[in-house]
Formats: C-alpha cells, structure tokens, sequence
C-alpha cells in the first residue's frame, strides 16, 4: 500500500512531507511533487506532514488516478531529500478546484 501524491499538491508544492520520508522516495516537477510507489516502504509518515492534504495510501479511492502519474515521474524527475520553501502564493492554491487541467506541469523541478 504506496503513498501517492494527488492534485492537491499541484501549485502549493510544501515539502514537508520530504523532511520526515526515511527511504527519500519524493521526486520534485516544477509545480508539485510525487512519491515513486515503487521506493515507498508504506509508513505513512508523510501524510499527516502535506498542509494541503494531498498525500493518500493507495487504497483510497482519490489515489486511483494518481498512482501512474506518481510512478512515471517518480522514475523522470529528480529526487528531493531536503525541506524548500513553499511557492510564494501556495496557500492561494490550497483547496482549489480542477489543478490538473488548469495548472499541472510535466516540467522537472530545480
């Protein structure tokens, strides 16, 4: 049961969540960050972590969609270990609707 990252974090992108991974399996695109299922030891720890509450197990029903798009750019992006400032405007970002279609970015993060 993997931890995936889901629409939520798309614009808000805290790092919270990376502080606290002990097997460092977040990935950072330009806009959000994701979890490779394949690294992920299923502790949890992360979850309570995500300010916009984007991170769900995989048996959540909201992770159905996220599961691939965590798996390929988990193996595309680079690897994040170390805590960042959020984006400046993130809490505009928090609970808004449809960030996928209007915002999501294929790009890899610096």
């Amino acid at each position: 049961m993997p931890y995936v990252v889901t629409e939520a974090c798309i614009k808000c992108k805290y790092t919270d969540c990376v502080e606290v991974c002990p097997v460092d399996c977040f990935y950072e695109g330009e806009n959000m960050l994701v979890i490779n299922p394949d690294e992920c030891i299923d502790c949890g720890v992360c979850e309570p972590e995500c300010p916009a509450e984007a991170i769900v197990p995989d048996t959540d029903g909201a992770a159905d969609a996220w599961l691939e798009l965590n798996r390929r750019y988990g193996g595309e992006w680079p690897n994040i270990t170390k805590k960042k400032e959020p984006p400046a405007d993130a809490d505009n970002f928090k609970g808004v609707e449809e960030k996928f279609k209007k915002f999501f970015s294929a790009e890899p993060g610096s």
